[in-house]
């Protein structure tokens, strides 16, 4: 059976395509992010998908490829910072051995640029919807990951190599 070597999860703006990246750099293996895997089947944006068809449609699409995703895929894997609403994805992340949740505080979401572009569910004040969506989420990332990697004050170099060592991998494989 395949399955992703780790797989990203926290809240949107916390790195998890860049930190994603590096580690499937570092790992010699693919890098796939839910959110990507979309835009492409789909030939349009997540923003314009919310706008178009709404989020109910969105997240039908998210379920779909990460269930896709965690069945196919055998390296890194980045999920959408709400793809753990769904109960169904949730048990299938509750199997998965490396399931690592990327965290970190509101003030550095807010300095981050990932906040600053067109997030449909940061409609009005970014940072107030954004803390909300965080305490919202935030105990359902721990329901299914084995480990919490702040990435607080730190680089995206940083972030992987701390998630590899969670993870007991390999930094150079």
């Amino acid at each position: 059976m395949t399955a992703p070597l780790i797989v990203l999860v926290g809240p949107m703006g916390v790195g998890k395509s860049t930190v994603g990246a590096l580690l499937a750099q570092r790992l010699r293996c693919a890098f796939w992010d839910t959110d990507d895997v979309i835009v492409a089947a789909e030939g349009r944006s997540v923003a314009d998908i919310f706008t178009e068809e709404g989020e109910e449609r969105f997240r039908a699409l998210e379920k779909d490829a990460v269930a896709t995703a965690l069945a196919e895929h055998d390296g890194v894997l980045a999920l959408g910072g709400g793809a753990v609403l769904d109960a169904g994805t949730r048990r299938l992340l509750a199997a998965h051995p490396a399931v690592v949740h990327l965290s970190m505080g509101v003030e550095e979401a807010v300095g981050r640029a990932g906040l600053a572009t067109a997030r449909p569910l940061l409609a009005g004040d970014p940072r107030e919807r954004w803390q909300e969506l965080a305490e919202a989420r935030t105990p359902l990332y721990a329901e299914v990951a084995r480990v919490v990697v702040a990435t607080d004050g730190r680089t995206p170099e940083e972030v992987a190599d701390a998630v590899l060592d969670a993870a007991e991998l390999k930094k150079d494989v």
